[in-house]
């Protein structure tokens, strides 16, 4: 099954190898938490003919090409538009209390950056949007036009991990005060005028940590992660599994300190044997996080900040 047209899927059939023991199960149900285009779930749900998918994303667009993708699947699928946090409520509707696959494949897509109007991409002129749902909620206007300079250098250092935010943050406020700011081109103007021309010259584009910064509070991705990872790993019954993909290194390390946490054993120390509540529930699948291949990146550049990571259900939690 071919994925949307322009649309790549990131380390699609490690993915699929990843999840498929579980997904081969009779009546097996995966939670696509971000199905985007639906490149990852078309290929899973080829692959496994029992399978039954649950699609979310918290962008309308993604769920209406989602929705002619898999089309072809029929009842097999059904599509809600959500933020991933939301998962207890959505299983519940639905009448799964356990899911045998859950897949994150976080961050913004492909099809959201080759979008100029979204104002995700910094290399083409759009208005400062960056909303996911554009349904409602602030901008990226709004918050750096808003934000005093403080909060706006704080959430580019913590969510963008730039070096230069204060510079940046108040080349904002002294570019406001003379009128809003409303274009990519202009932040990203700003940004380059605020960093050194040596600095400039290494890491990436400049701009980059700035609009990965603002994407996070826009849409408020590493708060609503932080409550999705821990739903998606009670939901997931004994066999099932785990598999995320993160871009940066704020959304890997979250997914790291949780996956950690329950594949390590809790007994307290100097307790003479384990205790059989405090056994591991997972089972790590990968050495730390793996990374695309070459030839992968090659083909889909986008690729290349991927970090992946998989974990299997091996203890009902106590």
């Amino acid at each position: 099954m071919a994925a949307a047209p322009g649309h790549l899927p990131v380390m699609r059939d490690r993915v699929t190898e990843l999840l498929s023991p579980a997904l081969a199960l009779p009546g097996a149900v995966l939670v696509d938490a971000t199905v985007g285009r639906a490149g990852h779930a078309s290929a899973l749900l080829a692959a496994h003919p029992g399978l039954s998918l649950i699609g979310i994303d918290t962008d309308a667009t993604a769920i209406a090409e989602s929705r002619r993708v898999l089309t072809v699947f029929g009842g097999r699928v059904a599509l809600v538009q959500a933020v991933y946090d939301e998962l207890p409520r959505i299983l519940a509707d639905a009448g799964h209390p356990a899911v045998q696959g859950v897949l994150f494949d976080l961050g913004v897509s492909s099809p959201q950056l080759d979008d100029a109007g979204r104002g995700f991409a910094y290399s083409r002129d759009a208005p400062l949007d960056m909303r996911m749902n554009q349904e409602g909620g602030v901008t990226a206007a709004d918050v750096l036009n808003t934000y005093p300079a403080d909060r706006l250098a704080r959430l580019l250092r913590d969510y963008g991990e730039e070096r230069y935010a204060r510079r940046i943050a108040d080349a904002v406020v002294r570019e406001r005060a003379t009128a809003p700011l409303r274009s990519t081109a202009r932040l990203v103007e700003i940004v380059l005028e605020s960093i050194p021309a040596a600095a400039r010259r290494s890491g990436g584009h400049p701009a980059k940590r700035t609009f990965q910064a603002l994407r996070i509070e826009v849409n408020g991705e590493l708060d609503a992660l932080a409550r999705a990872v821990p739903a998606a790993l009670d939901a997931i019954a004994v066999g099932g599994r785990i598999v995320t993909l993160a871009y940066h290194s704020l959304e890997d390390r979250l997914v790291k300190r949780e996956l950690a946490v329950r594949s390590a054993d809790s007994t307290p120390p100097g307790l003479p044997v384990p205790l059989p509540q405090a056994r591991p529930q997972l089972r790590l699948l990968t050495r730390g996080a793996e990374r695309p291949g070459g030839d992968e990146v090659a083909a889909n550049p986008r690729a290349a900040s991927a970090r992946l990571r998989a974990a299997e259900r091996i203890r009902a939690a106590a």
